[in-house]
């Protein structure tokens, strides 16, 4: 069955061309249907090649075809089989799968309902030759097809506003945005391949860390390159996986519709950099230095999107900084080399986390088909709903903010129960996933910490707590805002519940959010033991009871303060939130700590000052009018006059003239001998008849 591998790629690929030819004729929803005929059969294979790896768990190689020979250079494109890349496939395929069924529910009357799932399979596609890819090479394409397609989808309605973004900020602008922070991340890793290669002359990873393990023994004073290509590797995984200093795109990509933000939050994109890490374990067990950075910035991201997700009125955006504080979590265990940890809560937090944002766009969706002047296409991006009554003033009817919510728990009884399911999940209460994977985390921390004697794990397990807190506070804030209370507009007193074929998706995922935990039980270990046949090097600790339960009182002490504050005395319309009471405190929460307008300060506007420097002076004022006009049109003109004049007229002409001149004298001389009268010519005749005769008798 490891022979059916190039399938997993080749059904979205095929998918998505039907959907590019022949979208027109299908439209709604038998697009939607291909596209996630197409995806599920992806997840068909990534089960057998499951299968096949239990009875082989050392998994295979599969090559395709030579795709790069040049000298020694030998790059195939091939699939690599292993525990790793199956772990991942499972998770791309199966939650992409449910994402593209909700999405047919949810797209539904949109007038580009083919493109968008056209995009959907490409994004799947891009996605699993990431995974699947048997060396750096192939995973980096699959590394920029991803980031071309997150492009693609978050600017899915580039011709819009988004009001979630701001007040004059486009989609296309946010597409942009995460397209141009993503390839300075790209450009760190692709200076890391290019250190991989002249380093280890190969990209292949099993050749590329055969190397290097034995550069450990036999060549130590080479360790240091090993530390420079693991930093350049983490640069890119910044961008990807949205970490310290590059996650500013990650928060815009909700300009996108629903099912994007859960396609790149929970199974795709961000996901990337932590399976590199992952992947370039060896490596990086070779650079501690490496590690210790990657753990300080995973946890420190955690901490710092974790409080700014307690200031945001956004439905998605809470979401969004949740994601990137979880995301931290994940990057800080692969730094503490604690890489079972790592992988088990991304794949939980695949479940939870699709589950979330799916669960917010019912709850978009319902409070669309509440508000009597709202439009479906409104709901997935544009806002564009009309300045209808809001519970926030004046400003136009906002969908996806959480104070024109409230009282939804009537309303939309099945969201609200699959949303609490993933809120508590996402909290890490006892016995759902989250728990499970979040307190190995902290554990592996613990342990390094106070276990190994190592500084960092104390930082990390500290910072990683004080996140998990401000977690369970916010999704607490969120439940109760959008659930609790009395609804605070009419939109939210109207509010319905979502088709089925969008709540199936979520019921699912709810169900796995549950039950996920058991993927790495305490004693049963399935993940551990299934992720060391790729490598011996994943390991993961016993269960820490100590940490387990000062993590559940951290999240349920986040809870208790949400209820405090927002379930005693709930919201009214009009009322401001409890917490803008801190003051400018609340205001720096609101306002990301300014993070964005840190960038436009120290980039953004530099930026753009250089570029009207190089455009205005250099290029125009400079190179236009004066290098342009002034020495080269003043110096051809000149040197044109100078040719023209005082050669060409000056010189070339007077000559040929002056011989005409002499052409025309010497035949006016001439003109005087041509009388025409007859006997003249018989004088000159006789005078050169004499003549002759006289030089020849002298001769003799």
């Amino acid at each position: 069955m490891f022979n059916l591998i190039p399938l997993i790629v080749l059904f979205p690929v095929v998918g998505l061309l039907i959907n590019a030819f022949f979208g027109r004729q299908f439209r709604d929803p038998g697009a939607g249907i291909v596209a996630s005929i197409a995806a599920g059969s992806s997840f068909v294979i990534a089960v057998l090649e499951f299968v096949a790896l239990l009875g082989q768990p050392r998994g295979a190689t599969v090559k395709l075809a030579d795709w790069i020979v040049i000298g020694n250079l030998s790059v195939p494109w091939a699939f690599k089989i292993d525990t790793l890349s199956v772990t991942m496939m499972l998770v791309v395929t199966g939650v992409g799968t449910l994402i593209h069924i909700y999405a047919i529910g949810y797209m539904k009357g949109d007038e580009r309902f083919p493109r968008f799932f056209v995009y959907l399979n490409l994004f799947l596609a891009s996605m699993l030759v990431l995974v699947t890819g048997d060396n750096y090479l192939m995973l980096f394409v699959g590394w920029e097809l991803v980031g071309l397609c997150s492009y693609l989808l978050i600017g899915f309605w580039f011709d819009r506003e988004s009001g979630g973004l701001g007040v004059g900020t486009g989609n296309a602008v946010a597409a942009k945005k995460a397209f141009v922070v993503n390839r300075v991340g790209d450009f760190g890793f692709l200076l890391g391949m290019f250190l991989i290669f002249w380093t280890f002359g190969t990209f292949q990873f099993d050749s590329v860390f055969g190397m290097a393990e034995h550069l450990r023994e036999a060549m130590p004073e080479m360790l240091p390159i090993i530390t420079a290509i693991t930093l350049l590797l983490l640069v890119g995984a910044t961008g990807k996986s949205a970490q310290i200093p590059l996650y500013v795109w990650l928060p815009d990509a909700m300009a996108g519709p629903t099912p994007v933000s859960a396609l790149i939050h929970a199974a795709t994109m961000v996901t990337a950099g932590v399976y590199m890490i992952t992947r370039s374990a060896p490596l990086y067990n070779l650079a501690p230095a490496s590690q210790v950075v990657v753990a300080l910035i995973g946890a420190s991201t955690a901490l710092l999107a974790g409080t700014i997700a307690v200031g945001q009125f956004d439905i998605k955006r809470v979401l969004a900084y949740s994601t990137i504080s979880q995301l931290g979590f994940m990057i800080a265990a692969v730094g503490l080399g604690a890489y079972v940890a790592g992988m088990f809560h991304l794949v939980t937090h695949a479940f939870f986390k699709a589950l979330l944002f799916l669960a917010s766009g019912s709850v978009i969706h319902g409070l669309e088909h509440g508000h009597p002047h709202a439009s479906h296409q409104s709901s997935v991006g544009s806002h564009q709903a009309g300045h209808q009554p809001s519970a926030i003033g004046h400003q136009p009817f906002d969908p996806q903010d959480m104070r024109n919510m409230g009282g939804l728990r009537g309303k939309m009884k099945v969201t609200f129960w699959v949303y609490t399911i993933g809120a508590l999940t996402l909290a890490g209460i006892l016995p759902l996933a989250g728990f499970w994977s979040k307190d190995e985390i902290l554990a592996d921390a613990w342990r390094a910490g106070l276990g190994g004697g190592q500084w960092h794990g104390l930082v990390v397990y500290l910072l990683l707590a004080i996140a998990a807190f401000f977690t369970a506070f916010y999704m607490g804030r969120q439940i109760f805002m959008v659930f609790f209370g009395e609804g605070r507009t009419d939109a939210a007193k109207h509010a319905s519940e979502s088709a089925v074929v969008m709540l199936v998706p979520l019921v699912i995922l709810a169900g796995l959010s549950v039950l996920g935990g058991a993927l790495n039980l305490p004693g049963l270990n399935s993940m551990t033991n299934w992720l060391k046949h790729t490598s011996e090097l994943y390991e993961s600790g016993d269960f820490n009871i100590v940490v387990a339960v000062i993590s559940t009182v951290v999240a349920l002490a986040g809870i208790a303060l949400s209820a405090a504050v927002y379930y005693r005395k709930p919201m009214a319309a009009g009322e401001p939130d409890p917490l803008q009471k801190m003051g400018a405190l609340f205001v720096a929460l609101n306002c990301k700590w300014w993070v964005d307008e840190l960038y436009g300060l120290l980039f953004i506007r530099p930026y753009i000052w250089l570029s009207r420097f190089l455009a205005d002076v250099i290029d125009w004022r400079f190179w236009h009018d004066w290098f342009h006009d002034r020495v080269l049109a003043a110096g051809f003109n000149g040197g044109a006059m100078l040719t023209a004049e005082g050669i060409d007229l000056g010189f070339i002409d007077r000559l040929a003239n002056g011989l005409a001149e002499l052409a025309k004298g010497i035949a006016a001389r001439f003109r005087r001998i041509e009388t025409g009268y007859v006997r003249n010519y018989a004088l000159g005749v006789f005078i050169g008849a004499v003549a002759v005769l006289a030089a020849f008798l002298l001769s003799r």
